[in-house]
Order: structure tokens, then sequence, then C-alpha cells
């Protein structure tokens, strides 16, 4: 069975103006050309769809019957290739993202209310997880885009963009870690700390940090969330190690935040999708407004 769109429109055009003249008008055609439309689409369905003479044409019962299934069916077809049309341009669609969280509380909002001035139909699902995490909802492809911490080696994953995220020491007002212009990690290995989850990358910088200054630190509370090691701080445990750009360290009015003085308190971040894989147009668009919003870490490469 050899059919196409073009006699698919033919027979609904005929079917709906009675008339091969006024349909041939309709869809630009010659007179000539659409009757062999129609009897392309007769030939390949083995039926005849039209009586027709030199005065009159009309369906037949079976043309009558398929009349209204064959223009709902073009319908949903224009339809379709409308929409694929603005999801091609990026105009709709929806962006999936794994975000580490303190990006995904912090400045991610605000680059998503951003995007969406300009492109009110798209939509964002975002999952909220450990850098470990992140990795993993990309390389499965169940997200298009990762913002990640941590160190990155592996070949299913693509950089797009490198930043870099300062660690800071995070205490309640009136702490004497607040008398100082600079705070280093001398002045915080005498402290109980609240410390982040093993499996974070925060924790994993902290702990690399006080192995290479030949500290180890003092553990008063380990935390999975920001806001639980906030909560922590907040009653008297001890001093969080949190990354700058979490929420948390300036949204609670009780606390003060220093950033630590020591270039190994640095998280390097990374804006990754799955290598070889080519992304959505919106998810496309919105990552080249994260590398424009995100700033570039000092001598990364970016591609």
């Amino acid at each position: 069975m050899n059919i196409d769109v073009r006699q698919l429109r033919a027979f609904v055009a005929v079917a709906q103006f009675g008339s091969f003249t006024r349909a041939a008008g309709c869809l630009n055609l010659s007179q000539p050309a659409l009757t062999v439309q129609i009897q392309k689409l007769e030939d390949g369905l083995g039926i005849r769809l039209f009586d027709r003479n030199t005065r009159s044409v009309s369906l037949t019962r079976i043309g009558r019957e398929l009349a209204p299934q064959l223009g709902r069916i073009l319908s949903d077809l224009d339809a379709v290739v409308g929409d694929t049309r603005q999801l091609a341009q990026g105009q709709q669609g929806v962006v999936r993202l794994a975000v580490l969280p303190s990006y995904a509380s912090g400045i991610l909002p605000e680059i998503i209310a951003a995007f969406r001035r300009t492109n009110p139909q798209v939509s964002f699902v975002i999952r909220d997880v450990i850098a470990s995490r992140v990795a993993e909802l990309t390389r499965q492809e169940q997200v298009d885009l990762g913002i990640m911490g941590g160190a990155l080696n592996d070949p299913d994953l693509e950089v797009l963009h490198r930043t870099q995220d300062h660690m800071h020491v995070v205490f309640p007002d009136g702490h004497k870690l607040g008398n100082l212009d600079s705070v280093t990690i001398d002045d915080i290995a005498p402290l109980p700390l609240v410390l982040m989850d093993p499996a974070t990358s925060v924790r994993a910088i902290v702990d690399a940090a006080f192995l290479t200054a030949g500290h180890q630190p003092i553990v008063g509370a380990e935390a999975t969330y920001m806001s639980t090691a906030v909560g922590m701080v907040r009653a008297g445990l001890g001093v969080a190690i949190l990354p700058g750009s979490a929420m948390e360290v300036r949204a609670e009015q009780t606390l003060r935040s220093r950033p630590l003085n020591a270039a190994n308190f640095a998280r390097q971040i990374a804006l990754i999708k799955r290598s070889g894989r080519t992304l959505p147009p919106v998810s496309e668009s919105f990552a080249l407004m994260l590398t424009k919003e995100l700033p570039a870490a000092q001598g990364a490469d970016t591609t």
C-alpha cells in the first residue's frame, strides 16, 4: 500500500468542498494533478471513494465513513508537526536537570525565571541530589543536564562548562570567628564541626583540605541536607562548612558566615550532559544560558 499525506489531503479537500475544482484551488494544485492524487489513493486502498461524472461528485458510502476519520488524522498530524517545530526552535518543551542542592535552592531559580521570561511555554523538572546521583542520572539520560561538584573522570559524561564554589564557615552571631577578618583552617581546626554526609562533594573538599593541612576535624555532627546543618549550627552543635552558593548560608538571620581563606576550600562545579547525545533544543538553549550566568572557573576550558 503506497499512500502518502498528499493523497489524504486531496481526499479530505474534495470531500469538504464537494468539488474537484474548488478543492484544487484550495490546495494550489491543477485539477488533473488533484485527480491523479485521488486515483492513487483509491488504487492504494483498493476501493472507490467518490462517484463522479461530468456534472457532479459525491462520496461513496465508504468515502463518507472515511472522511471524518482521515480529517482527524490530518488535524492531529498538523498539530504534531506544529508542536515539533516549536520544540525544534526551543520555544516549548521540558528541561530536565539534576542539580546539587546548593545550586537548586540558590542561583538556579533566578536563572530559570530569567529564561522563562522569554520562553514562557518551557517547563522544568529539577532533581536536587548529591554529586554522585547527578552523574548517575545524567549518565542514564533520566535528565538532559547536570550541575555537579567534585572531580569528574567519566567518558560517558561531557563537561559543557566549569566554575568554582568557595567554601564558607557558618557560625552563630557573636561567635569568636566573627571577629576575624580572614578565617583559615587553623582557626576552625580546634572547633567542633557540623560536617556534610561523606557521600557529598562538600565533605570530600573538607576532608581533603584537613588532610593536606595535617589536621583531624572534630566532628560535632553530620547532616545530609544543608538546612539540617544550619539548624545544628543554630542549636550550638558546632560550626559548619558550606558552599557559598548555598541559600542557607545567606537566609538564616541568626547566623553569620565567612569565606575560608584557603585555595583548597574551593569546590569544582561542572555543567554536564551525556557524551555523544544531542540535547533537545530547549535544553541546549538553557545550557547556553547557564554557561553565561555561571562564572567560568579561572583557567578552565569550556566547550
